[in-house]
């Protein structure tokens, strides 16, 4: 007996996909994979719902603390992509995995999702897959379905979905950002409706929150120390009350496509704020500029799905390394839907204020007119070339390229002869 395993989420694309599983592709059965990154709780009960009137075999795995996890990399990486954090796409993975291991569990012989050939999804999922030995089923994309056809083919056959499933919106949700996109959005020119948002609330009033990090994890919120998914779920709940988290940005996707979304991200807001301004106390000049290019490098691998590349893991290496002393507090105050940094503390700070006081005559033995000799050197390789470049004469240039030699003449014009017509052997049919 064929079975195939399907990335199962209750709306029309998968509704649609378990029938066709079995009618185009020749399945016998079809195993509904269902993973929990932390969308909200009618998602599921409507997905069971689904599943049942489908007859299908529903499995629901709980992966959020995996995805947590996965989350405090980030923030040690200080991972965005475009100026908003990544989220979305560092729950593809996670799912990814989960699905193929029950995939593997139920003895299946081949994996499938709904993603269409126009987004980012697909290409995710299948990086993770395509390692194992299933073979990959797209039904959506390899079958050309529109939306539309989806509908009619769902009345034709009593499949329980509603048309769009009943929202104006198409709504992407996990513990670590919640994407809004489509219908009036996708014209750049239109201004988001308030309705859009449910996690952060219109701007209004202050307060301050302390985050306390160990080695770059965050471990407590204002002196209460919780795990990572309680931490997330709290900073998603205060911070959003001020309206701290909201992004909205023309997106380049992997295929090339621009393409306007709207984030909400309080707890990410908060967490890279603050992380970011430990790490400016405790790490290095050099340590935060090399990072700073590994951080760009790590983003653009979550963003494309590839997490769980040989080169994340060696990107996290050296963030790890880096994180042994970005231990301490960051206060951030929130207020107006901003959250900015107002007070930073570590045992590991590369800062004395004894040094850097305008009051002190010296610095580490080292008096002010000691650092006479290094002013004069300070900037001698640009006066140099500046005064070089004010000595040359530069070359006129002529219109065919070439330079005017002294006597009028212009370089190359022996080249020239190259190109008379009687001479060149090509032709326009070449």
């Amino acid at each position: 007996m064929a079975r195939v395993a399907l990335a199962f989420s209750g709306g029309l694309d998968t509704t649609v996909c378990v029938p066709l599983l079995k009618e185009e592709y020749g399945y016998d059965e079809v195993v509904g994979v269902n993973v929990d990154v932390g969308q909200p709780t009618e998602e599921f009960d409507e997905a069971e719902e689904t599943a049942e009137a489908l007859g299908l075999d529903l499995h629901v795995v709980d992966a959020k603390a995996e995805f947590a996890e996965l989350c405090f990399d980030a923030v040690k990486a200080n991972a965005t992509y475009q100026g908003y954090p990544l989220g979305t796409a560092l729950a593809r993975p996670v799912i990814a995995e989960s699905i193929l291991a029950v995939a593997e569990e139920q003895g299946c012989d081949a994996i499938a999702h709904g993603c269409t050939g126009k987004g980012n999804d697909q290409l995710r999922f299948e990086a993770v897959w395509r390692g194992s030995d299933l073979e990959v089923i797209a039904p959506v994309r390899e079958l050309g379905l529109t939306r539309e056809w989806e509908i009619d083919y769902a009345a034709e056959n009593d499949l329980p979905v509603e048309a769009g499933d009943g929202g104006v919106w198409s709504i992407d949700e996990n513990i670590w950002s919640r994407a809004v996109e489509g219908g009036n959005l996708e014209n750049p020119d239109y201004e988001p409706p308030a309705d859009i948002y449910e996690w952060t609330a219109e701007p209004e009033g202050e307060t301050t929150i302390e985050v306390t990090f160990e080695e770059g994890c965050p471990v407590a919120v204002d002196g209460e120390e919780m795990a990572p998914v309680p931490l997330i779920q709290h900073l998603n709940e205060y911070a959003g009350d001020y309206g701290v988290g909201r992004t909205d940005v023309m997106e380049d996707r992997m295929l090339g496509l621009k393409v306007r979304e709207n984030y909400e991200h309080p707890a990410a807001t908060v967490l890279l704020t603050a992380h970011q301004a430990l790490e400016d106390l405790v790490l290095t000049k050099n340590e935060r500029s090399f990072k700073t290019g590994i951080e760009h490098e790590w983003s653009e691998k979550a963003y494309e799905g590839l997490v769980f590349a040989p080169v994340v893991d060696a990107l996290n290496a050296f963030v790890d390394e880096t994180q042994d002393v970005v231990t301490g507090t960051a206060t951030v105050k929130v207020a107006g839907g901003n959250c900015r940094v107002v007070a930073r503390d570590s045992e590991y700070a590369v800062y004395s204020e004894e040094m850097a006081s305008f009051n002190t005559e010296d610095v580490a033995g080292i008096a002010q007119a000691d650092a006479t000799g290094v002013a004069k050197y300070h900037g001698l390789q640009e006066r140099l070339a500046n005064e070089v470049k004010t000595g040359v004469e530069k070359p006129e240039v002529v219109a065919d390229g070439g330079a005017a030699a002294a006597d009028g003449s212009v370089d190359g014009g022996a080249a020239a002869a190259d190109d008379d017509p009687a001479t060149d052997d090509t032709t326009d049919a070449e």
